[in-house]
């Protein structure tokens, strides 16, 4: 069987949506739970179009909220998948807010959701293969394989590094905490 491969180009979504007071935090500004609510369907959205199958969040690896969102503003979320494994996808996505009375738009959220390709009996589904069309799809496919050896280095950090050895408490000494173990 010949292997498929899609463009980053072909898995692209966006979204818009008017903010409303309905969706505000307790400070008056868009909740971002809401948001990450909204960032989730358009990952699912985003890697069901480029794997041909339903798509399951396997985890989200990073959501950096760099600007609150105020009610009113019209949010446009665009999403691309940006890595793909064998049976997995790392969708980049993007989050501005546009103040529709002035047209000022900011960058609001940057968030990364690693997704899994499921078949109708909800098993791990091969995906196409990826197409880099750009120097924007090969930076960011870079910055996923970076991602993945950043999570795979956590991992065995949390598997070998021994939290109670005297090194390790003698480190902790240069932090804002104080050790007090019952």
């Amino acid at each position: 069987m010949t292997k498929v491969f899609k463009t980053v180009k072909s898995s692209k979504v966006v979204i818009s949506e008017l903010m409303l007071p309905s969706h505000t935090n307790f400070s008056g500004k868009i909740h971002g739970g809401y948001i990450l609510s909204l960032l989730d369907q358009i990952a699912f959205a985003c890697a069901s179009k480029f794997s041909g199958h339903y798509s399951v969040t396997a985890s989200v690896d990073t959501v950096d909220f760099l600007a609150p969102i105020e009610v009113g503003e019209l949010v446009t979320m665009r999403a691309s998948v940006n890595y793909v494994g064998k049976t997995s996808m790392i969708v980049g996505i993007r989050v501005e807010a546009e103040n529709i009375q002035t047209g000022q738009i900011k960058h609001c959220n940057s968030s990364y959701f690693t997704m899994v390709a499921k078949d109708k009996m909800g098993n791990n589904v091969t995906v196409p293969g990826l197409i880099l069309s750009t120097d924007d799809d090969i930076r960011r496919f870079w910055n996923c394989i970076k991602m993945i050896a950043n999570k795979k280095d956590k991992q065995n950090h949390e598997e070998t590094f021994n939290y109670k050895s005297e090194e390790a408490f003698t480190e902790l000494s240069k932090y804002n905490v104080q050790i007090d173990l019952v």
